[in-house]
């Protein structure tokens, strides 16, 4: 187990505070402001230990209204929405210093079997074959000492040449595709796994909105910062196994962009779907 792995853990281990009320730290590497991965996994967390039943999540939609700072721990606010035996709602409210950060809306539904179809996934390389991403970081820590100098609680497994990777070939990519899994034996507890993705899920989902065009973080200067994410949970979450997360972008346009993910595991059944907007912005030097 990582050390960066056993972090995730901990940060995900919320304090209770008062009713409905739970405190959420940050770990030891952070970036200028609370990594958007770390606040969602962390409101989920705190929504799954408000429930009344034992519900999976099938749903999570967060707006971000303004960042966080890393230095100072987050209070996540729960609003009991709904309670039924199979259904319930809750919205969580991400304070700091009484600045509202972000608010999380999460659903849980235990549906039972139905209609059943999905998007096939893409074919690309099994993971095994693939070489981890501190091999497709070194001798670039200059160039996106970002990457290199966060927390890396995930195994990733590029399917494709990473962004910076991609632009020092001169080449475009319109799709991105990275295994992922846990750096560690993941707990039994099923919303843990779905925390897991939702962290993990806030990592790639932009990439393909720059690649498009031949740019990379690092190379070029871009600003960007996300504006709402969603996610919708379609079958139980296994994250100590390999799932892949693919990803594309419909549309940019206004300065903002779209991008969409799917997550399918190893069977190649599609786990969760993932939308995330952001600001994007494009600087040509």
């Amino acid at each position: 187990m990582s050390a960066d792995f056993e972090e995730l853990l901990a940060i995900l281990d919320l304090r209770q505070a008062a009713d409905d009320i739970y405190i959420g730290s940050h770990p030891s590497k952070n970036p200028v402001r609370t990594f958007g991965g770390q606040l969602m996994a962390q409101a989920l967390v705190a929504a799954n230990r408000s429930l009344r039943h034992d519900l999976p999540p099938s749903s999570l939609s967060v707006h971000f209204i303004a960042g966080g700072d890393p230095a100072k721990d987050l209070e996540f606010r729960i609003v009991r929405l709904r309670d039924e035996r199979r259904f319930a709602n809750r919205r969580v409210d991400v304070v700091q210093d009484d600045t509202l950060l972000a608010t999380a809306m999460v659903s849980y539904l235990a549906g039972g079997r139905s209609l059943e179809h999905g998007v096939e996934p893409p074919p690309v390389p099994g993971p095994e074959s693939l070489p981890p991403v501190d091999d497709l970081l070194a001798g670039y820590e200059d160039v996106v000492p970002q990457f290199v100098n966060a927390l890396r609680p995930i195994d990733w497994r590029y399917t494709n040449d990473p962004t910076w990777v991609m632009r020092k070939k001169g080449e475009k990519l319109t799709d991105n595709r990275v295994w992922m899994k846990a750096l560690g034996e993941m707990p039994a507890d099923p919303g843990l796994h779905a925390a897991a993705l939702v962290y993990s899920s806030d990592t790639t989902v932009l990439d393909s909105i720059i690649t498009t065009h031949g740019l990379s973080w690092g190379y070029d200067r871009i600003f960007a910062v996300t504006t709402n994410h969603s996610v919708w949970f379609h079958r139980p979450v296994h994250f100590d196994d390999w799932l892949l997360y693919s990803t594309t972008s419909p549309v940019a346009a206004d300065s903002r962009g779209l991008g969409t993910g799917h997550f399918f595991n190893r069977s190649g059944e599609l786990v969760a779907t993932v939308v995330q907007e952001g600001i994007v912005k494009y600087f040509p030097r």
